[in-house]
């Protein structure tokens, strides 16, 4: 519970803080309402739309209300799937609102210890180190090969887990070792005619728990007649940070990646995950107000570019041959790489150029799957309920594999699966995984 004192700091801090400019630029038009997942599966609360926490957050400011629980419970249960932003005519920029909406109160309130050692394990102790990382996949490895996950599944043990974390369990990727996470390429030539220099962002999950994903990444790259840097020095891209109200964090991370890439000489950065390509792609609003390192993220930002668009613009479906048989093919957005890197189109370009296979397209793809980073653990019931009507949708293209963009809508998607009992008909797959078994060299 927020005390008196810190709703106090906190309204203060939103007075200081928070873009009135952009506050007002919300007309109440309703135009993200029929948008907004948790607006239409909350049974159509106002205070859980972008409208209703845009009114919110100027009446914080204005001091007419308190930033009180209720007030927080709006802003934790928004999945942050930027949806409204493609829609409103004001352009209203509410990602960036509530990004900082949600740094100023988790910055200016006291959590409990329990949650402050886990944020503190995660934010600061994990995430920014890629060898802890490596270390966190290598136990889950162990956990798989060892035998260990049958006992656990076998004796019962998975039971005093949630229902969605345990199902989750089960679809875990197969981990890979630590001696294949350690022998990563720093760089790789192009594969005939080269076309482009690329950066490849290869991120903390995507090159440890989705390893092969990437692998498949960097060898489309190649087929494509790109040259590719992975510099080493590159972090987590900061999105977790940025989306939990750890700014500072994320602008940490912000400047080690920028960094990194900096005198790699490359024409675009390449990211395989929409999540991190789309906080990855604002980086110039994140460090603005940084003299130093605004100019700078500028030009980060402008090379960033997912695997899909540079694939479509470099001709690869047209010059490489994909087929798989027997196949119904359908697709679930990402909702960051369709609404902020405004990659919609791509994807499906490259699922249709696969012969032998069939495309149909879901009811709602755009709508959020209810991954949202961590809102599947954090809001497990708004996130279930939100994949139990994606799974409706999926069900009706009688669709045999559905492909992703991102590495949590690719766990989800492979969650909603299993809880349907699907997975004997039905399979989850990442774009890159199912464009490169479709390559005929």
């Amino acid at each position: 519970m927020t005390t008196v004192e810190e709703q106090q700091r906190i309204q203060t801090k939103f007075q200081e803080k928070m873009n009135q400019d952009e506050l007002l630029n919300c007309m109440r038009c309703g135009f993200c309402l029929p948008t907004c997942p948790t607006y239409i599966e909350s049974g159509y609360q106002e205070s859980h739309s972008p409208r209703g926490r845009i009114a919110l957050m100027k009446a914080v400011v204005d001091g007419l209300i308190e930033p009180d629980e209720d007030f927080e419970r709006s802003l934790d249960l928004c999945l942050g799937c930027r949806a409204c932003e493609p829609v409103c005519p004001s352009g209203v920029n509410y990602g960036h609102l509530l990004e900082e909406a949600r740094d100023i109160v988790n910055q200016n309130k006291q959590f409990s210890m329990p949650v402050r050692v886990v944020r503190k394990a995660v934010f600061k102790e994990l995430f920014p180190h890629q060898n802890r990382m490596r270390g966190l996949t290598g136990l889950l490895g162990f956990y798989q090969r060892s035998g260990l996950q049958k006992l656990a599944r076998g004796t019962g043990i998975m039971k005093l887990f949630p229902d969605s974390l345990a199902t989750m369990e089960k679809v875990l990727p197969n981990m890979p070792t630590m001696k294949e996470m350690k022998n990563r390429p720093e760089h790789l030539e192009a594969i005939g005619v080269k076309k482009q220099k690329v950066g490849f962002f290869s991120g903390c999950l995507m090159d440890t728990m989705f390893l092969e994903t990437n692998n498949a990444t960097m060898k489309l790259l190649q087929l494509a007649g790109c040259e590719i840097v992975i510099p080493k020095e590159q972090a987590c891209c900061g999105a977790l940070h940025g989306h939990s109200g750890e700014k500072d964090g994320a602008k940490e991370l912000a400047r080690r990646n920028i960094k990194a890439f900096e005198d790699t000489g490359v024409d675009f950065i390449i990211t395989n995950a929409g999540g991190c390509g789309a906080f990855l792609i604002d980086y110039d609003h994140l460090l603005k107000d940084d003299p130093e390192w605004k100019d700078r993220a500028q030009a980060f930002a402008d090379k960033i570019k997912d695997i899909s668009q540079i694939l479509v613009e470099v001709g690869f479906h047209e010059k490489v041959k994909l087929e798989l048989p027997n196949q119904i093919l359908t697709y679930q957005d990402s909702c960051h790489l369709r609404n902020v890197m405004k990659t919609a189109s791509a994807p499906r370009t490259l699922l249709q150029a696969i012969k032998g296979t069939q495309y149909q397209e879901m009811q709602n793809a755009d709508r959020c799957c209810g991954s949202a980073g961590i809102y599947n653990i954090v809001e497990s019931e708004m996130s279930m309920q939100l994949l139990d009507s994606k799974m409706v949708n999926a069900k009706a293209t009688q669709a045999t594999t559905i492909v992703t963009a991102n590495p949590g809508c690719l766990l989800q998607m492979k969650l909603g699966i299993e809880r349907e009992g699907l997975s004997s008909k039905m399979k989850g797959v990442h774009i890159v995984d199912i464009l490169l078994e479709a390559v005929k060299e």
